[in-house]
């Protein structure tokens, strides 16, 4: 089957003909980019991303340019001493206007999506490896970051100087594509922005800026070798990152969990950052916010992705009483501070 136009222009722009690639394979798993593992004749191996074309359909506010958040986020891991099992960026063009368009080329990490695996673990070893993503996880949040809060593509305007001006920022974002897509929602868009901004004052108790992934699910943690024996292999697709507050990152890594249950990632954390992950009061309230922001996402982003049958009907039932929760919770941390 021949390369697709849009890849052999990518491979093109970095000279590698045809005649040097051994193997190309899409991936899915993604609901954005088009992600393609390609192999080369002298044993390399490379994942390119490229966007959609802004003609093929609509996207969410914040999703222009994410590749320079996918750059910026293995940029920033590449700091890191142990390299923390993040793809190396290989090469990158960022101008969608360029004739082979946006794209990066990043080393492909080796592995399977962990929940793919889940199965076939050994006694005590997804114990292990959930201390193992801990201490991946706490060193990511480690990395200094650049002094302003938000997206580094500056899809919703440029870094901001507080985390609670771009968490909001990125709320009303969201919501006014709620509106935009006329979005099925719980509640009213008004009416969460309100409770949102109600609650916004406990985001000063953040003031460095963290490297959050923000999409940390299974199908995004690689992990590779043999049962008893397996290790962490990638931690992939940042493109979603943005500098904050670096609890935010526990919502997507218990997806529709509590992350206070998951005792052996938290012991890795702590390992990493010094420290026991403190669950007061106002860590609490943020991660409430953070849910939401995450849930809201996940069902504005239906309309725009043409979601339809049973996965719409999915993402309805599974996420909107999660939201709903949120809310709920948020609403009642804001009457027992009142």
């Amino acid at each position: 089957m021949p390369i697709n136009s849009a890849l052999s222009a990518v491979l093109g722009s970095v000279r590698v003909p045809p005649k040097l690639i051994s193997s190309y394979d899409p991936l899915t798993g993604g609901t954005y980019n088009a992600v393609t593992r390609v192999g080369l004749t002298d044993g390399r191996e490379w994942v390119v991303k490229i966007p959609p074309p802004v003609a093929a359909g609509a996207q969410l506010g914040y999703e222009r340019d994410l590749l320079v958040n996918e750059v910026a986020f293995c940029s920033a891991a590449a700091g890191l001493a142990d390299r923390t099992a993040v793809p190396r960026v290989v090469h990158s063009g960022l101008d969608a206007a360029a004739p082979e368009g946006a794209y990066v080329i990043m080393t492909a990490c080796p592995g399977q999506p962990w929940h793919e695996l889940t199965d076939s673990m050994a006694d005590g070893e997804e114990q292990r490896l959930r201390e193992d993503l801990g201490r991946a996880v706490g060193r990511l949040h480690t990395v200094p970051g650049p002094g302003g809060f938000g997206y580094p593509s500056a899809a919703l305007g440029p870094l901001a100087s507080t985390w609670r001006r771009a968490f909001t920022t990125m709320t009303d974002a969201v919501l006014d594509d709620a509106l935009t897509y006329a979005a099925r929602l719980p509640r009213a868009v008004p009416d969460i922005r309100g409770l949102l901004g109600a609650a916004s004052y406990v985001l000063a108790d953040v003031t460095r800026p963290a490297l959050v992934h923000f999409d940390l699910w299974q199908g995004n943690i690689l992990v590779a070798g043999e049962p008893g024996a397996r290790r962490i292999g990638g931690i992939i697709d940042g493109e979603r990152m943005f500098w904050g507050d670096p609890a935010a990152d526990f919502v997507s890594l218990a997806l529709f969990g509590d992350i206070e249950e998951d005792k052996d990632f938290l012991a890795g954390y702590a390992s990493a950052t010094g420290g026991p992950v403190e669950f007061g009061d106002s860590l609490r309230l943020r991660l409430a916010l953070y849910r939401s922001y995450l849930y809201l996402i996940m069902l504005v982003e239906t309309v725009p992705r043409g979601t339809t049958g049973e996965d719409l009907e999915w993402t309805w039932n599974e996420v909107a009483p999660r939201l709903e929760a949120a809310l709920v919770e948020v609403e009642s941390a804001l009457r027992a501070g009142g």
